[in-house]
């Protein structure tokens, strides 16, 4: 991690008979103005304004109450119909072909792990190790600018889970670097296309509204132990620093997650994990998600050169002489 002065960057069971009487009820109510449709797992369904949501349970405006649900008992929820209730809406953007967003449902960490873990991946330099994600389906890459500051031999480790709950690597080298910005500790890479590997990308959250007390959690590589999943909440969403802003985490941060993504609890990438207060617990930065967007929506601005000399190439330094004496003059 780039360390700086003081930063381093870097459901409860219910009665079945109550539940089914409360949704009786809600068939006989108006609909309310925004509603949301909630299919269980018995075959019925609510349809209502959801006003809390926790990794438990979820609680629905019908109109002449409001009711519990236990996550448990829940099929699917949708805006429209119950087919589409889990299906990734993908939006369009500036690129749409280069990262996507979608309106995911609430899932528990672990659930939300096992379903993205597969896209968050180990970046490998001479000079170290950081984490990155991929965002979409030709290999594009995500981590911090200070992960691959002045290197060029660039390695991806890719984790595919195994039935058995292990997982296998697959080092992937010659990593492309594409663009990079500095300022915003960004960069984006591509991974090499390989023979039967399907890229997994996550999705970016379409807004950044994520607000103090949120729950969110990290997946990245901190000191090498590969694969480590933190969880904290948002401390502040707009934490300043040298004119940016950063979301403030509780959820761990150390060298090796930089350039890893923060997760909110729909499994959506809200922020860029980069530094952290040094000599403190529990204070970790993420980039948010709408300097990343900047940053992929404006990649001709910031594309990388490889031709340019002053672009990542590592210079070692000569050897001392031996013979401190001039040279013998001819």
């Amino acid at each position: 991690m780039r360390i700086l002065p003081t930063l381093r960057r870097l459901v409860r069971p219910g009665n079945p008979s109550g539940l089914l009487a409360v949704l009786l009820l809600a068939t006989l109510s108006t609909e309310p103005a925004r509603a949301d449709l909630i299919t269980l797992k018995s075959g019925h369904s609510v349809q209502g304004e959801i006003l809390k949501e926790t990794e438990q349970e979820i609680f629905v405006d019908i109109g002449i109450d409001v009711i519990r649900i236990p996550r448990e008992r829940i099929e699917s929820r949708s805006h429209e119909k119950p087919a589409e209730a889990d299906k990734p809406a993908d939006a369009e953007t500036d690129s749409p072909l280069l990262y996507r967003m979608a309106d995911l449902p609430v899932r528990s960490v672990k659930d939300q792990v096992a379903r993205f873990g597969e896209g968050v991946v180990l970046i490998e330099t001479p000079g170290g190790l950081g984490s990155g994600f991929i965002i979409s389906d030709r290999g594009h890459c995500v981590t911090n600018y200070h992960v691959i500051e002045r290197e060029t031999r660039i390695a991806a480790t890719i984790f595919h889970p195994q039935s058995s709950g292990e997982f296998t690597r697959q080092r992937i080298d010659d990593v492309k670097i594409v663009a990079t910005n500095p300022f915003f500790d960004l960069a984006l890479l591509q991974i090499p296309q390989q023979e039967k590997l399907k890229f997994k990308p996550v999705y970016l959250a379409r807004d950044s509204d994520q607000k103090a007390g949120d729950d969110v959690f990290a997946i990245g590589s901190p000191l090498g132990l590969e694969r480590s999943v933190s969880r904290g909440i948002v401390s502040s969403r707009n934490r300043n620093f040298e004119g940016l802003v950063y979301i403030q985490t509780t959820a761990a941060i150390n060298p090796g997650n930089s350039g890893g993504p923060l997760f909110n609890v729909r499994g959506e990438v809200v922020g860029v994990t980069n530094m952290k207060l040094t000599f403190g617990e529990n204070l970790g930065f993420a980039i948010p998600v709408m300097y990343l967007k900047h940053f992929l929506s404006n990649l001709d601005a910031f594309a990388f050169d490889r031709n340019n000399p002053n672009t990542g190439y590592r210079y070692l330094e000569a050897p001392r002489r031996q013979n401190p004496q001039p040279p013998p003059a001819d």
